[in-house]
Formats: structure tokens, C-alpha cells, sequence
């Protein structure tokens, strides 16, 4: 009774937990990332990479657990990452470098912006993109709503890390210069800039003090609109005022664009939600939904759409797919155990095993802070079927020896029968288990990608196993000494005895032409490894995912403007598209957002209806994107391209990384390395990383005219930077909100090269000057973008395949790509999917061979037979030749969750081998038989329903899962289950067939 309530506790306390527990799609797989990015406007690419990122590579190089340090300096931005090794503490982590960041900070150039880390993020941080539009609403007064109301208040959200926002416009207060009228009025630029910042400047009043009291002075802000503004009085001509109306127009404007959005047919703001590591996704996504509909009195212009991309969809969906295929598992584990147990009490019991194990897996998860997700069920599906064979073997032998026991003259009691029929097959089943859990435990020395993935599925399957072990040995026994009552017991079972009837016929001819089954297993085994050298390979599989992203990646140099209407096109090319339901476009950067690209670069998202033909309409989004001629365009999911990133910093699936210090020899012999991988079969998607000269324009000071004039290169800094760009002179505050105080100059100003020649300068001595007089102002071809790894230049050669597997294009690539000579100084390192793939194999492959010592280690331990334990381990590849023919079935393509699939059916084809082996020598040694033909016979005989049991409850477990396919949830589960079915059909075959001719043969230990 004790035990009773015991278990009922802990499966009230295992749901409850269970209904709390977070929920995500997958673990936590990227590395521990600190990103620093810095503002350093005016400056060009290589101006920021050797002013502002080497110093801080430099800085950083050598911080405590740092793996990788890579940087990227484009124009006016320099972004530094660095990545730490596994197990690193990520506050540790970002408190190392802020005290790196801390001494180098103040030995940058002026005109940088103090180094900002950027907030940590989830390996999958993106939770919500939200399109926010409006049809009576310009787009400075969405940027205006959204600033300062909807973004304040999602930030306020626990979870959320960042909410960047694509397509804002800030308002600004902006001093239009014209040239002509501030050299017809004789205005300088200083003069300008002074007298703005005047009038828009914000200082303290002071007090006055009263005997009673102290009284703050205030000072009220007269310049809140462009007419108060224009009123100022710059300077006097002739005892005349002359105010910066005269000589400028003052207008409410917007900042020059750094990035851009489209959503669905039009202009908007796009808005990317991003939360913290082990944030729960779901619970993130509800309280962004919340907050968002909370928030629509305050918003009723805007239309707000929060479908864009919502990957919570897509991890309900995949989680709820699990949790079926968990639930129908159970039922068809169950039905199996009502068909083959004699007693429906016995079936009970060793159903209750289910729950008991698998909650208090769950239990000791969320202890260890492991959260739910789709890697931990598929860990319990996979589990399902065997946690009710340790019960099933004690229940089957508990039945059997109490009917022996009813057939003797003097029974013993019910008791004595039921401990000494589970102490019977106690040894085999806790070594049993054993193994089962060190064939595991490969999976748990994995790094990088494939150990984030697959070590929470480990854990949850070997804690899954070792809680059925206990209840096996604790629960079962007290379990069937209430319930098991001989006199109740039921008659066999039809389908048993028949079964029975055809094994024993058949082992008789097995046994009686042992030489047959030798050679043909030989052959089987022989012509399945030759198969297994024609299968292709890959890391991780295609996700059913219903929202997709594309790439547009025009020219460097292309504008917004240009990017923006090809970006309106594809809105109404992929919105035609049956089952498309929004667009949302993303151009350039945002403010604090993790994307350091220029404005060639786009990203464009849809999500489609998930009712709809999926490969159909996927195919016709292809297509769509592959229409536009000239730009680069590709069709991936978050989650393939996330696990890309996290792989080789790229979004594609094979990378040729080439490092050396020369930027036009690394692009030179990039073009090489492309030109050879274009000889390779099953190509696609191939480029060279736009690492390019594109036309910058460059000012270089005439020193005998700026010397003349007593002009600087910091003054012709000052002026250009304040005329393209604007500079910023003071603020003042509209109802609560703050709008900048700017000084730019006209349209017209900046047009073209002449506009910038022409460009007013003051010089020191009173005359003013143009550009031109004291500076060459002409166009030069500059990197758009300049990256680095390792303290080195670098410069990728990415590619995909196509119509053929990956391992097979990339070991190719890698081959071809490696025979090239290059020059000194100069290497390729290859990335990407299959280089993690065929190093996780590796890894696995060695491990492996350790893990089938151990095996041989612990059954000698229990055999302390030489020839028993040799039996043993010649039953182990049964299980190998059906899973190659399950990958065979399946696609042909081995993936990392075919490896892990590869490793489980071992371990239970192992559990099965050591139990009946186990029986024949229990048979031996304990009942008096002899060495022979009728022990094996009848051996085989008793253990053939527990084998049958084994195999068909972890088959029937994994079959929910084989028939839907790999959909939603499924994605990695499918491969892995198809093997373990397969492997589980061989070796259970070969088992109860091959295993007794080997026993017979080679069994009898020689005295």
C-alpha cells in the first residue's frame, strides 16, 4: 500500500508539472554570443576596420573560454562577435568583455560612438514580427505611435530582449541649409550652428530660496514648432536682424533612411520581437499578443499584424503532434500488452510502468532546469515501448512461476513465489538496462549543434529508463502481489499458444540445418554493408515550418529606394500565390538590431495556411523567387537557417571559407574557388560572398590651399558630415516626447559630386570657401564591407545543394577545392552542415566503439564467460542491417537523428540478445537442465513472448510517428524512428531465429 500511494503522488505531482513546465521547439543550440556594435558615422569601411574594429579585436583577443572572434566593419559600423566555449556562464561572459571594452573604449577616434553590447539573445531569438501600417497615418506618425507607445511597452514584457523596428522615421525638427542664400546673406555655418543650438538647448534654471520654501526656475521652450524656430536671430547686418528663416527653411523632417519595410502592399514599420536564452517562446508570444490588443485604444489607426512570422505556430503545432503520437503510442503499447499477456490484471500492471516512468523523467528534467520541448518528447516517444519491458519480463515470469508453482505437491506461498520469480530475472534485467543506457551515453559527449539537439533527447530516454528499471524492481513486485491471484487466472491466450506452436516448429527446422541460416545471414549481413556505401548524408532535415524567409541580395551599393520597390514587387508576386497570407520585408539595418548589412540586402517573410498543399505551394514560392533575374534569391525556414548561422555564420549549407591579408587577392582566388565548385554535380545557390569594390567618394585636403586658409581635414569633416547626414544641435520635448534639433542641408546640396565640391567651408581668416577651393573631391572604389575571423581577413564561397545529398556535394567541394594552390598566406577552412555533420559522425563512430567495450565489459561481468559473452556480441549487427534498410526506405540520406536511431535499436537489441541468453543459462545452472538442443529449445520458447512484447511495444510506439511522415514536430523524430522500427524487425528476427543456432553451435562452456 506504501508503494501504492507512493506512486499515485508522484503521477498527480508528474502531470502537474507537466502542465507548467515551458514549452519551445528546441534547446538552446547557438553558442554563448556577446556582440559589440559601434556607431562611427562618416567613416569608410576600411577607415572603421582599422580604426575601430582591430583595436577592438585586438582588445578582446584572449578573453577567459573565447572560441571564436569574428568582426564585420562596414560603412559608419563596425560589429565585433565573439563566441565561448560550451558551459560558459553568459553573464561571466559579458562581464569579461565589458572589462576589456571598458580600457579600449576611450582609445577610439572622436568621432565613434561609444561601444554598445548588444542584448543577449535565444538561439532561436526571433518570437514575433509584427507589421504595423495605417491608411490615414504617415509613416513618422506610425514611427511616432510605435517609439513611444507600443515599443516601450513590449520591452516591459519578461522575455523580451530587443524589439527592432525596420522602416522608422523618426520626426526631427531639421534647419534645411541653402549654400547660395547663406553666402548672399554672409552667414557662416558656425554662426548656424550656434544659433540653433541656442534656441534648442535645455539647461538647468537654478533655485531661489524663500524663508519658506526653495522654488525651482524654469525655463519654457519657445521652439517647439518650425515658425518659432525660424524667429531666431542668427546675426545683425546693418542693424537689421537676420533670423535662420531667412537663410534656411525650417521644415519637420526625418533622419536620412539606414533601412527600410514593406508590409504586405505597402509602406509600414516592421517590428522583429526578440527574447532572451531559455525565455519560453509561447508564454512570450501570448503576453506580446496581450499586450498588443491591450494596446489598441491607444493605436486604433494602425493595423497591426502579428502573423507575419509567429514561429509559436509552428512549435503548438509540432508539440501537439508529439503529444498525439505520445498518447497513441501509449494505446497501442497497451493494446499489445492486452493481447500477449495472459492476464488482463498483468497487463495493468505493466502498463502502469508507462506513466510512472516517463512523469518522473519529466520530474527530474525540470529539476535540472531542462525544458519541454520537441527533442525531449521525441526522448519519451522513443522510450515509450521500452519502459514496460523491464515490467513485462518480471510480470511474465512472476505468471509463469506461479502456475509451476500451483502444478507442485506442496505449494509455497504466493509470496515466496513472487520475490524468488523476480529475483529470477532481477541480474538480467538491471544489466539489461544497463547497457541500454551506456549505448546512450555517446550522445552526451557531442558538442556544438548536435549535442544541443540530442542531448536533451538522450537524457529524457536514459532517465525514462532508468525510472522503469525502478519501478521494475520496486513497483511491479508489490503491484502484482496485490493484483496477480492464481485462481483467477485466465486461460491462454489464443494468439500466444499459436505463436508458440509455429516458433517451436520452426526451430526445429532452424536448429536442425544450422549452416543454412549462417550463410544466408552472412550474405544479408554482407550485402546490406555494401548498400550502406551508397547512402548519402546530411545534418539536419528540411522543417515543415509555415512561415519562410527570403533573401534578396542586390549589388552592393544599391539603394533602399531601389530595393524597396523590387521588395513592393515581390509583395504582389508571393501575396498572389494560393495560400500566402501575409508579406512582411525588411531592408537594410534598424537601430540596436542584430542585422549589420547594407542596403542591397533584404529579407523577406510570408507565412502560408497551413491547410493548404505544402509542397505546392512551397514549390510556386520558389519559383516566384527564382524569377528575378540579376539578385541573388533563396527559400529557407528560421529554423534550417538559424542552425546555419549558428554552424558557419552564414545562412547556407556549404561554406569555403578563405582567410588571408589581402582583400583583392582573397576576392581574386574566391572567383577561383567558385569556378571549381561550379564543376560539381548538385550545385546550387553557389556565390561569392559580395566582398566588393563599390564607388565611394572620397575628400582628400589640398595641403598648400588648407594651409593657406587654416583648414583642417577635421573641418571639412564637420561641414560634409553636416550637410549629407545633418547634425544634431539640441531637442526639445513635444507631449512628453523628444524630437531632435537638426542641421542638414538641402536636397540639392547633396545630389551629386559637384553639389558636394560646391559645399560652403569657413575658413579662419573671414572669406568663406567652397569644398572645392581646399579638398579633391572625387569618386575612388572602396570594400562595401570588410569581415574578419581570427585576427585575419576572411571571405566566404557558400553554396547549397540540390538534386542530390549534401555529404556527397560537399565532400566533393571539399576534395576539388583542397587539390587548389593557393598563396602563402592564404587557406580555405571548410563549414558549414556537412563539415558539423561528418565531424558529430566521427565523434559518434569512436565513442561507439568505446560504448560496444563497455557492453562487452558488463555482460562478461554478469556471463564471466568468454564464449557467452562473444555469443552476445555476434548478435549486435542484426540490428545494424535493419536500420541501414530503414534509411534505405526512408531516402536513402543519413542524418544525425539516423546516427542516434542507429545507437538506440542497439541498445535494444542488445537487451533483448542478454535476456535470452541470460534464460538459456538460468535454465543451466538453476533448473537442472543439460546442455543441449531441448534447453535452448525450450529457452527460446519462454522468452519468445517478452521478445515479441519488446519489440512490437517500442515498434507500435514509433509507428504514430512512421505513418504521418516527417511532418511539423516529426522533422528529426522521423528518421530516427524508422531505423529503430527497421533495426527492431532484424534483430528481433535474427534473435529468436540465428541467435539459438549460435548458442547451440558455440554455447556449451568446456570444463
Amino acid at each position: 500500500m506504501v508503494v501504492m500511494i507512493i506512486s499515485l503522488t508522484l503521477i498527480l505531482f508528474g502531470f502537474n508539472t507537466i502542465k507548467q513546465a515551458p514549452l519551445d521547439v528546441f534547446p538552446e543550440f547557438a553558442p554563448i554570443k556577446v556582440e559589440i556594435q559601434t556607431e562611427a558615422p562618416g567613416l569608410s569601411t576600411e577607415e572603421t576596420e582599422h580604426l575601430i574594429s582591430m583595436p577592438l579585436e585586438q582588445a578582446l583577443n584572449g578573453t577567459p573560454q573565447l572560441k571564436t572572434l569574428r568582426s564585420k566593419s562596414v560603412l559608419g559600423l563596425s560589429s565585433v562577435v565573439l563566441l565561448f566555449e560550451e558551459g560558459t556562464d553568459l553573464f561571466q561572459a559579458r562581464q569579461y568583455v565589458q572589462e576589456r571594452l571598458g580600457l579600449v573604449a576611450g582609445r577610439l577616434p572622436v568621432v565613434a560612438k561609444p561601444p554598445v553590447m548588444m542584448p543577449p539573445l535565444s538561439s532561436l531569438s526571433r518570437v514575433l514580427k509584427v507589421g504595423v501600417s495605417s491608411k490615414t497615418l504617415s509613416q513618422m506618425d506610425i514611427s511616432t505611435l510605435t517609439m513611444w507607445t507600443i515599443r516601450p511597452r513590449l520591452m516591459s514584457i519578461p522575455g523580451v530582449a530587443n524589439v527592432a523596428v525596420w522602416g522608422q522615421r523618426d520626426k526631427q525638427l531639421q534647419i534645411v541649409i541653402d549654400p547660395d542664400r547663406l553666402r548672399a546673406s554672409g552667414i557662416t555655418l558656425q554662426q548656424v550652428m550656434l544659433a540653433s543650438s541656442d534656441a534648442a538647448s535645455i539647461e538647468s534654471g537654478g533655485f531661489v530660496d524663500s524663508p519658506n520654501q526653495r522654488i525651482a526656475v524654469r525655463y519654457k521652450n519657445l521652439t517647439t514648432k518650425p515658425e518659432e524656430l525660424a524667429n531666431t536671430v542668427v546675426d545683425f547686418k546693418n542693424g537689421a536682424p537676420i533670423r535662420l528663416g531667412d537663410i534656411a527653411d525650417i521644415e519637420i523632417g526625418e533622419p536620412p533612411a539606414i533601412g527600410d519595410a514593406v508590409i504586405n502592399h505597402g509602406d509600414g514599420l516592421l517590428l522583429i520581437v526578440e527574447k532572451h536564452p531559455n525565455a519560453n517562446t509561447i508564454q512570450v508570444t501570448k503576453n506580446v499578443e496581450a499586450a498588443l490588443a491591450e494596446l489598441k485604444p491607444a493605436i486604433k489607426e494602425l493595423e497591426i499584424d502579428s502573423t507575419i512570422f509567429r514561429p509559436a505556430t509552428f512549435i503548438e503545432r509540432a508539440i501537439d503532434n508529439l503529444q498525439n503520437a505520445l498518447v497513441l503510442g501509449a494505446l497501442l503499447v497497451a493494446l499489445i500488452l492486452m493481447v500477449f499477456l495472459r492476464n488482463k490484471r498483468a497487463a495493468l500492471i505493466s502498463i502502469c510502468a508507462i506513466p510512472l516512468s516517463l512523469l518522473s523523467a519529466v520530474l527530474v528534467l525540470t529539476a535540472l532546469n531542462v525544458g519541454m520541448n520537441t527533442m525531449v518528447i521525441a526522448g519519451l516517444v522513443i522510450a515509450l515501448g521500452e519502459v514496460v519491458d523491464d515490467a513485462i519480463i518480471d510480470v511474465e515470469n512472476i505468471i509463469r512461476r506461479l502456475k509451476l508453482n500451483q502444478l507442485l505437491d506442496v505449494p509455497k506461498s504466493k509470496l515466496n513465489v513472487i520475490v524468488n520469480a523476480s529475483l529470477e530475472v532481477r541480474s538480467a534485467v538491471v544489466y539489461a538496462t544497463m547497457i541500454v543506457m551506456v549505448v546512450f551515453l555517446p550522445v552526451f559527449f557531442l558538442d556544438g549543434i548536435a549535442g544541443a539537439f540530442f542531448q536533451p533527447l538522450a537524457m529524457a530516454y536514459l532517465l525514462a529508463i532508468l525510472a522503469s528499471l525502478i519501478v521494475a524492481l520496486v513497483v511491479t513486485p508489490a503491484i502484482s502481489f496485490m493484483l496477480l491471484d492464481v485462481e483467477h487466472e485466465e486461460d491462454d491466450i489464443a494468439i500466444v499458444n499459436w505463436l508458440q506452436s509455429k516458433y517451436s516448429r520452426l526451430l526445429d527446422t532452424i536448429l536442425a540445418r544450422p549452416k543454412k541460416i549462417f550463410v544466408a545471414a552472412a550474405i544479408a549481413f554482407t550485402a546490406t554493408g555494401v548498400g550502406s556505401f551508397y547512402l548519402g548524408s546530411e545534418f539536419l532535415p528540411e522543417f515543415k515550418e509555415t512561415d519562410f524567409l527570403m533573401h534578396f541580395l542586390e549589388r552592393p551599393g544599391a539603394s533602399i529606394q531601389q530595393m524597396k520597390k523590387i521588395s513592393m514587387l515581390a509583395s504582389h508576386d508571393l501575396l498572389a500565390i494560393p495560400g500566402v497570407r501575409n508579406f512582411g520585408a525588411h531592408i537594410g539595418r534598424a537601430e540596436v538590431a542584430d542585422e549589420v548589412v547594407g542596403p542591397n540586402f533584404t529579407e523577406l517573410w510570408v507565412s502560408i495556411d497551413p491547410d493548404i498543399n505544402y509542397e505546392e505551394t512551397v514549390s510556386a514560392i520558389q519559383k516566384t523567387m527564382h524569377g528575378y533575374s540579376g539578385i541573388f534569391t533563396d527559400v529557407q525556414t528560421y529554423l534550417k537557417e538559424r542552425s546555419k548561422e549558428v554552424l558557419s555564420g552564414t545562412s547556407s549549407s556549404i561554406v569555403v571559407r578563405l582567410f588571408g591579408p589581402d582583400l583583392a587577392v582573397l576576392r581574386e582566388h574566391a572567383e577561383l574557388i567558385k569556378q571549381t565548385m561550379q564543376t560539381v554535380d548538385g550545385i546550387a545557390d553557389l556565390k561569392v560572398e559580395p566582398q566588393v569594390l563599390i564607388p565611394q567618394i572620397e575628400i582628400r585636403l589640398k595641403k598648400d590651399a588648407a594651409k593657406h586658409y587654416g583648414i583642417n581635414t577635421n573641418d571639412i569633416r564637420k561641414v560634409t558630415s553636416m550637410v549629407l547626414k545633418g547634425t544634431k544641435v539640441g531637442e526639445v520635448y513635444e507631449a512628453q516626447q523628444k524630437v531632435d534639433v537638426v542641421v542638414i542641408g538641402a536636397p540639392e546640396s547633396k545630389s551629386d559630386l559637384r553639389a558636394i565640391q560646391e559645399l560652403p567651408i569657413d575658413s579662419a581668416f573671414g572669406p568663406q570657401l567652397r569644398i572645392k577651393d581646399v579638398a579633391d573631391v572625387y569618386f575612388i572604389g572602396m570594400p562595401n564591407e570588410i569581415k574578419r575571423e581570427a585576427v585575419s581577413r576572411r571571405i566566404d564561397i557558400v553554396a547549397n545543394a540540390k538534386n542530390r545529398d549534401l555529404g556527397s556535394v560537399a565532400s566533393e567541394v571539399e576534395s576539388k577545392v583542397s587539390a587548389m594552390t593557393l598563396p602563402a598566406g592564404y587557406y580555405p577552412q571548410f563549414l558549414g552542415e556537412y563539415s558539423a555533420q561528418k565531424a558529430a559522425t566521427q565523434k559518434l563512430l569512436g565513442l561507439t566503439l568505446l560504448m560496444i567495450f563497455a557492453i562487452i565489459l558488463i555482460v562478461y561481468i554478469d556471463f564471466k564467460s568468454h564464449q557467452h559473452t562473444l555469443i552476445f556480441l555476434a548478435s549486435l549487427p542484426f540490428a545494424l542491417m535493419g536500420g541501414v534498410i530503414g534509411v534505405f526506405l526512408s531516402g536513402g540520406i543519413i542524418s544525425l537523428g539516423s546516427m542516434v536511431g542507429f545507437i538506440a535499436v542497439l541498445g535494444i537489441a542488445s537487451r533483448n540478445g542478454i535476456l535470452l541468453i541470460s534464460h538459456y543459462r538460468h535454465l543451466i545452472a538453476s533448473e537442472g537442465y543439460q546442455f543441449g538442443l531441448d534447453v535452448v529449445k525450450r529457452g527460446s520458447q519462454e522468452r519468445l513472448v517478452p521478445i515479441l512484447m519488446t519489440a512490437l511495444a517500442t515498434s507500435l510506439a514509433l509507428l504514430p510517428i512512421i505513418f504521418k511522415g516527417p511532418i511539423s514536430g516529426y522533422e528529426i523524430e522521423y528518421p530516427l524512428a524508422v531505423v529503430v522500427v527497421t533495426g527492431l524487425l532484424t534483430s528481433t528476427l535474427l534473435n529468436l531465429i540465428l541467435l539459438p543456432s549460435i548458442f547451440l553451435k558455440f554455447g556449451k562452456i568446456k570444463t
